[in-house]
């Protein structure tokens, strides 16, 4: 089977986990012996870079192009909001994508296209697939339909304005009315449900309530597992965060947080963010923080065996997030706020701990509680590892598998 995958990033241009999540699938129908090709941006780099060229050759054959814009989506915070509202009208409704798209799509006759986050990309993208007859599922990651910064603040979520209506009408249209949605949370697929989204979409299953199936995000293909202990190190508890270093996820109520313990500790933090400046400059005031910026897959699994517990204190909701399997998949429980798909997956006092967003008070509470528990959530290392397992690659295959059979 042929398979096509549209990311509006894809490794090595990345900041955050739905772009992993499409190479992994990618990765994974490659090697199952799919004819399987990627379409993805890059930057400006010269006329030549608006049409697609196979730039990368691995498991799968990778298309980069740059969507004619005002620039290219990972330098977006460089330039003012007028210009950003003009970037996003483009991305709406600029035809050149439509066309650039319209022809590759022509040439490589795909069975099926996997669409991910578009923003950035192209939002007429999915329009375009459905127009020429292509079976089409696409995967949401965020809110970024409903909000074009695909975050939404705890404390916000009534907050109403006619330019988000609009906006939310201009990205319906531009999506279109994919064959099957798949969204990694039952949060993510209410959300959209409740926005009016997907309603003309194919549902899966006869007695579903929405056309949407939840499939939680699958983990990377291979961690050892026999290279964390199940008894905790002497010394320091030894908190680690990761992720985008901005204040939405977190990190400056996490620096508040860790004022206020009494216990020996060291928090190591791994990103990168407009919050990083201010985190390296805490840290050379303050030994206990450890600044690592951003690290490889690799490297961030070292620092999850070899510290205690992940802690992620977002107070914008979160889908699914991608830290918290790969924090699983090496035994390592989670400290998170109970905000948006995140309770789908830490269960408070089994694989972590939950606690209330943007609360100071409530998260120095549980970094305390976990530092008198830490033997007993190093004790089910092998617990969280086993329930991880559940959210292998091959399973989550296998269920795409079975969905584009039975879409056909």
């Amino acid at each position: 089977m042929k398979i096509g995958f549209f990311s509006n990033l894809y490794p090595p241009f990345e900041r955050g986990g739905a772009e992993l999540i499409a190479q992994r699938v990618a990765d994974e129908f490659s090697l199952r012996g799919h004819d399987v090709f990627v379409v993805t941006t890059k930057p400006f780099s010269g006329m030549k870079s608006l049409r697609p060229t196979v730039i990368e050759h691995y498991v799968e054959r990778v298309f980069r192009f740059f969507p004619l814009n005002l620039y290219h989506l990972l330098n977006a915070h460089r330039y003012p909001f007028f210009l950003r509202l003009i970037w996003h009208l483009i991305d709406l409704f600029g035809p050149l994508q439509s066309s650039v798209l319209g022809r590759l799509l022509k040439d490589e006759a795909p069975d099926v296209i996997f669409t991910h986050n578009l923003k950035g990309f192209g939002m007429s993208a999915g329009l375009q697939i459905q127009k020429m007859g292509i079976r089409h599922i696409h995967t949401i990651h965020d809110v970024q339909l409903s909000i074009p910064s695909g975050v939404l603040i705890y404390g916000n979520e009534k907050r109403e304005s006619l330019m988000r209506r609009l906006y939310e009408r201009a990205t319906k249209r531009a999506i279109g009315s994919p064959d099957i949605v798949i969204s990694p949370s039952e949060f993510l697929s209410h959300f959209y449900r409740l926005r009016g989204f997907f309603e003309n979409s194919n549902t899966i299953r006869p007695d579903s309530i929405c056309n949407t199936r939840v499939i939680p995000n699958p983990t990377p293909k291979y961690v050892s597992r026999t290279e964390r202990e199940t008894t905790p190190p002497s010394g320091s508890i030894r908190f680690l965060f990761v992720g985008q270093v901005e204040p939405h996820k977190g990190i400056d109520i996490l620096l508040s947080a860790v004022s206020q313990i009494s216990f020996p500790f060291e928090l190591h933090i791994a990103g990168d963010g407009t919050s990083a400046k201010r985190v390296v400059e805490k840290s050379k005031t303050d030994p206990r923080i450890v600044f690592h910026g951003f690290i490889s897959l690799e490297h961030i699994r070292r620092l999850m065996r070899e510290c205690d517990v992940v802690v992620l204190p977002s107070f914008c909701y979160e889908n699914s997030p991608t830290v918290i399997y790969e924090s699983f998949q090496v035994g390592t429980p989670v400290i998170a706020s109970k905000i948006g798909g995140i309770p789908e997956l830490v269960k408070d006092g089994e694989n972590g701990l939950l606690v209330e967003p943007a609360n100071v008070g409530e998260l120095a509470r549980a970094l305390t509680r976990f530092s008198q528990e830490r033997e007993l959530f190093w004790s089910k290392t092998k617990e969280i590892q086993n329930s991880a397992e559940r959210f292998s690659i091959k399973k989550y295959v296998d269920e795409l598998e079975g969905i584009v059979v039975g879409s056909k």
